[in-house]
């Protein structure tokens, strides 16, 4: 048997018909507004993160200039680097141990040890003893400082501002205290070998008892620390091994 319907029936089933096809085009729309949102946002996203990886890099290469200028510090002030000149930033030791003023020769004394140098503020457990840097001349507000570590160290500022970026310098020379070391045996520096004009008569011989053919007369090394501010609070540090 055939089933009929009337005009009504007919048009109540399109109707329910009509209103299944809005609720999924209703549905789709939230997909794509959702989709829409989140490209949006990933694009956001990735421009930030370019933006801010080419400020790091910009501070970077203006730690580069930085460096420079504490390496001609260095040149020009080469006959007074056996004491402290905090005024440019500039400190006779590595800041390892401390030392009683005005007694540099007396092998005597012992020294104090006032834990690793922290140039960042935040490599080093709050609770650990440590020296850390006065970068913003505000006694390490922003360092993780506790109550063991000391903010006595002074860097210096660079001539002008390098493209906008502010930098700052600290120079330490790799020695156990301050001090002249050709004279002063107390006085332990980090220097690199430098080869001796003897020839090698015994080229490849294992021998303890010759004298050795490395000799290390040559300057100490020296730690030179920058660190650079630029746009968005970007900040970046640098460290150099030079010696001469």
């Amino acid at each position: 048997m055939l089933n009929s319907h009337t005009p009504f029936e007919r048009h109540r089933a399109g109707a329910r018909q009509r209103g299944v096809s809005l609720l999924f085009a209703l549905i789709t729309l939230v997909a794509l507004l959702l989709s829409t949102l989140a490209l949006v946002r990933t694009v956001d996203t990735g421009a930030l993160v370019l933006g801010n990886i080419g400020f790091k890099q910009d501070a970077t290469a203006a730690a580069d200039q930085a460096t420079r200028e504490a390496i001609d510090w260095l040149t020009a002030n080469a006959a007074s680097l056996n004491l402290d000149v905090s005024a440019s930033g500039y400190y006779a030791s590595n800041q390892q141990y401390d030392y009683v003023a005005g007694e540099l020769n007396d092998s005597s004394k012992d020294d104090i040890l006032l834990g690793p140098l922290d140039v960042t503020g935040n490599q080093a457990a709050s609770s650990s003893t440590r020296q850390l840097v006065n970068w913003d001349g505000d006694s390490c507000a922003s360092a993780s400082s506790g109550s063991f570590a000391k903010c006595t160290l002074t860097p210096a500022s660079t001539a002008a501002k390098i493209n906008g970026n502010e930098a700052k310098f600290i120079i330490f020379r790799l020695c156990s205290k301050p001090g002249d070391f050709t004279i002063n045996p107390t006085v332990v520096c980090s220097r690199p070998l430098s080869g001796t004009s003897g020839k090698a008569t015994k080229r490849g011989e294992l021998n303890y008892v010759d004298n050795a053919r490395l000799t290390g007369t040559s300057s100490p090394f020296f730690r030179i620390v920058v660190r650079v501010k630029g746009a968005r609070n970007t900040t970046s540090f640098t460290e150099t091994i030079v010696h001469f």
